[in-house]
C-alpha cells in the first residue's frame, strides 16, 4: 500500500462542507454516562481547528461503543458534543439523528466556521454493512470527505470507506501522522529495527511475526504468547498460557527467523504465580523450568536486561503488547521496564494502541515516545501489512 496519501494540507476548504470522520469512541462512566478519558477528542482538535480556520463548515461523525444497529440512549454522542465544544471554545451543534430530517436540516444550515456532530453512526446497522445508500446519504450532506479516525481504518464501513466513492477524500492530520510514522518504521526504518511483541496469544500476533521476519533485525517476544514458543523448544511451562494448536507455528517461526536473518529472542527467566490474581504467591524461575500448577506472569530481570540491551542498540522500535500481567502490581515490572527502555533509547519509538498504549500512559512514559498510536486493532493490522480499507480509499498524492 502507498502510504503517501492526499491530506488536508493539499486542499482548499473555503466555503466547503466537510464530512469529518473522527474517532470519538471514548470511555464512559457506566453509572453516570460521563466521559472518563477525552484523549480521542483532544487528538481530533488539530484537524478540526485547521478546517474551521480555513473557512470550512464541519460535519463531524463517529461511532461510540457497539450498539449493533439499535438506538441505545446510553451510547449517545451528546456528551461528546458538549465536551468537544468546551475544548474548541465554540458551540457544537448536535444532530439527534444520523442522516434523517434533523441532521439534513442542520447540515444544510451550517455556515463556514461552524461545526456539528451527528448522532452515533452505529445506531444505524447500515454503517457497519458499508451500505452504499447509507454512505451516499452521509455524502449528500457535504462537499468533501476527511478521514481522521485511524482507530477505524481497518474497517470497511460506510463512514470509513464507503463515502470516499462519492466525495473528494483527504486524510486528516491524525491519520497522516499515523501512516507516515508507522509506514516509515516498516518501510524505511532507522536501523536496527527492533519489534517488541507481547500480549496473551500467539494467534493474535501471527500476521505481525510473519510480516516482520526479514524486515526487523530483532523480534523480542514476551507476554503470555512467549510460553507457546518456550513449549515448542521443549521447555516446561506449568499452567502458563498455552495455545497447543500454535506449537508447530512457533517452531516454524523459530526456524524461519534463523533463515531470514531476524533474531528472535525469548524470555530466559520469568516471574511465576500460583494462581491468576493479584497478591498470589510469586517466584522467579528459568523460563523453561516452570513447575506444575504455576503460571508465567511476567518476564524476569535477566530477560529485561537482554531485551533492554537490544532496544538500546536500536534505531527504531515498534512495540505491540505487554510483557506480563501489568494490571497486577507484582507483575508489572517487565512491561514498565520496556517502556523505560524505549523512552531512554534515543530511537524512533512507535507504540501500538490498546494495552501497549495504556501501559506507557500508566507508567508515565507516553510523552517520551515518538508516537503512541490511537488505534489498537488498526495498528496491529498495519504491522501485519494488511491493506486497510480506510487508507486504501484515500487518493495517493
Amino acid at each position: 500500500m502507498n502510504y503517501n496519501k492526499r491530506t488536508i494540507s493539499d486542499g482548499d476548504f473555503r466555503g466547503k462542507k466537510v464530512l469529518l470522520r473522527c474517532d470519538f469512541n471514548v470511555p464512559l462512566d457506566k453509572a453516570t454516562g460521563a466521559i472518563t478519558n477525552d484523549k480521542r477528542i483532544v487528538a481530533a482538535l488539530p484537524t478540526i481547528r485547521y478546517l474551521l480556520d480555513q473557512g470550512a463548515a464541519v460535519i463531524a461523525c463517529s461511532h461510540l461503543g457497539k450498539p449493533k444497529g439499535t438506538w441505545k440512549p446510553e451510547l449517545t454522542l451528546a456528551p461528546v458534543a458538549e465536551r468537544l465544544g468546551e475544548l474548541l471554545g465554540r458551540p457544537v451543534i448536535f444532530a439527534h439523528d444520523i442522516v434523517g430530517e434533523d441532521a439534513r436540516a442542520k447540515a444544510a444550515a451550517l455556515q463556514p466556521g461552524q461545526i456539528m456532530l451527528l448522532e452515533n453512526l452505529r445506531f444505524d446497522k447500515r454503517e457497519e454493512q458499508n451500505d452504499p445508500a447509507f454512505a451516499r446519504a452521509l455524502a449528500d450532506m457535504a462537499d468533501v470527505y476527511v478521514s481522521d479516525a485511524f482507530g477505524t481504518v481497518h474497517r470497511a464501513h460506510a463512514s470509513t470507506a464507503g463515502v470516499a466513492a462519492f466525495l473528494p477524500a483527504y486524510a486528516g492530520f491524525l491519520v497522516r501522522k499515523e501512516i507516515s510514522l508507522m509506514g516509515k518504521a516498516l518501510m524505511a526504518p532507522n536501523r536496527p529495527l527492533v519489534a517488541v511483541l507481547g500480549g496473551a496469544k500467539v494467534s493474535d500476533k501471527i500476521g505481525v511475526i510473519e510480516n516482520l521476519l526479514g524486515k526487523a533485525d530483532t523480534i523480542l517476544i514476551g507476554g503470555g504468547m512467549a510460553y507457546t514458543f518456550i513449549k515448542a523448544m521443549g521447555g516446561s511451562i506449568g499452567a502458563s498460557l498455552l495455545e497447543a494448536d500454535r506449537i508447530d507455528f512457533a517452531r516454524d517461526m523459530l526456524e524461519k527467523s534463523r533463515q531470514s536473518g531476524t533474531r528472535l529472542l525469548l524470555p530466559v527467566d520469568t516471574y511465576i504465580g500460583d494462581r491468576f490474581e493479584a497478591g498470589c504467591q510469586k517466584k522467579l524461575v528459568p523460563a523453561g523450568e516452570i513447575p506444575d500448577g504455576w503460571m508465567g506472569m511476567d518476564i524476569g530481570p535477566k530477560t529485561v536486561a537482554l531485551f533492554t540491551d537490544a532496544i538500546r542498540r536500536s534505531g527504531t522500535v515498534v512495540w505491540n503488547g505487554p510483557m506480563g500481567v501489568f494490571e497486577f502490581p507484582e507483575f508489572a515490572e517487565g512491561t514498565r521496564a520496556m517502556a523505560q527502555a524505549l523512552a531512554e533509547s534515543g530511537a524512533d519509538t512507535i507504540v501500538g494502541g490498546g494495552d501497549s498504549a495504556a501501559a506507557v500512559e500508566k507508567f508515565g512514559y507516553a510523552d517520551q515516545m515518538t508516537h503512541v498510536s490511537t488505534g489498537g486493532g488498526a495498528s496491529l493490522e498495519f504491522l501485519e501489512g494488511h491493506n486497510l480499507p480506510g487508507i486504501a480509499c484515500l487518493p495517493d498524492r
